[in-house]
């Protein structure tokens, strides 16, 4: 089993005021979209289940599961008991792999991109070679990780997302 540590979301020392560094809703969704189905294997899973699960709006989780569909991770079955299920083995899914198709570009500062870019530094600032570095760093820990790691401990998971359900069906009474 891969051990890993780093948090989808960066936080800094709030007495500095500087804000974290975050993925995007989008991406945190698919990983659980993805998190959800492999808890689940041999299912079809519904996107409202998914939806009721996490509390996520199932227009949110439609958007990115139809995504993860084109790029073969998940099988999208149309039809009355349609729904979503894998497309390949958990061990197959890196996670790094999906951040990157999930967020897109990954542009830290503007000049990582040579086209739009107007600092007069280019070439020589260190910085962003700094900003690259890390970014490179950050997607080595996260291409270590399967979403069979993602899932290892599995029981846990699924206790969390009954009691979540549970809590939220007591709350709306």
């Amino acid at each position: 089993m891969v051990r890993f540590s780093i948090p989808l979301i960066v936080t800094c020392d709030k007495q500095t005021r500087e804000r974290p560094i975050r993925l995007t809703a989008y991406t945190n969704y698919a990983l659980r979209t993805l998190m959800f189905c492999a808890l689940h294997p041999d299912q079809t899973i519904r996107m409202e289940d998914v939806s009721d699960a996490y509390g996520i709006s199932k227009a949110h989780l439609m958007k990115a599961a139809r995504q993860l569909g084109q790029l073969g991770y998940l099988e999208n079955i149309r039809g009355r008991s349609g729904g979503v299920r894998l497309g390949m083995a958990p061990e197959a899914i890196v996670v790094g792999e999906v951040v990157r198709h999930t967020e897109g570009d990954m542009e830290l500062v503007e000049c990582f991109n040579a086209d739009s870019n107007t600092c007069p530094l280019i070439g020589v600032c260190k910085l962003s070679l700094l900003f690259r570095t890390g970014l490179q760093a950050f997607f080595a820990e996260l291409d270590k990780v399967t979403l069979a790691d993602m899932v290892s401990n599995g029981p846990a998971l699924m206790d969390r997302l009954m009691a979540n359900q549970a809590t939220d069906r007591i709350t709306a009474s």
